[in-house]
């Protein structure tokens, strides 16, 4: 083989491999999932909420292997301030998410702590839960 052809093959080879690099992933039917929680909290009742996540529901998380990513208030009046707490967790695959959160439910401790934080009522008026796939430029997966 010719010194110009070989160094023009292996130009071409790296140019391949420089472009099937820069190619999105294919995603995976078992890929991390997201799951964003927004719960709004009866009056009077936002420490308390905090305090029962601060003191056992993050230690009872882990336990039945939800990722904590973190826990958020609204800075403003209009979104909710001092009335939502929104906070995300992660799993390893939506399989994944379906059994930690019927562990959870399920979990004796749990049911006992929810028992005596709701004794004057429910912390929560209403909540609700979403689940996110991150996309293919996301930063975090």
């Amino acid at each position: 083989m010719s010194r110009a052809l070989m160094i023009g093959t292996l130009a071409t080879t790296a140019c391949a491999f420089a472009v099937a690099a820069d190619q999105p992933k294919p995603v995976s039917s078992e890929q991390r999932v997201f799951q964003l929680r927004t719960y709004t909290i009866r009056d009077g009742q936002e420490e308390a909420l905090h305090r029962r996540f601060r003191e056992h529901g993050c230690a009872l998380f882990k336990k039945h292997g939800i990722e904590v990513v973190g826990f958020w208030t609204p800075q403003d009046e209009k979104d909710g301030k001092g009335k939502k707490l929104v906070y995300m967790v992660a799993f390893p695959s939506m399989d994944a998410a379906r059994k930690s959160w019927k562990s959870f439910g399920g979990d004796p401790e749990w049911k006992r702590i929810k028992a005596e934080t709701n004794k004057d009522g429910d912390l929560v008026d209403r909540w609700e839960a979403v689940y996110l796939d991150p996309t293919d430029f996301s930063p975090m997966k």
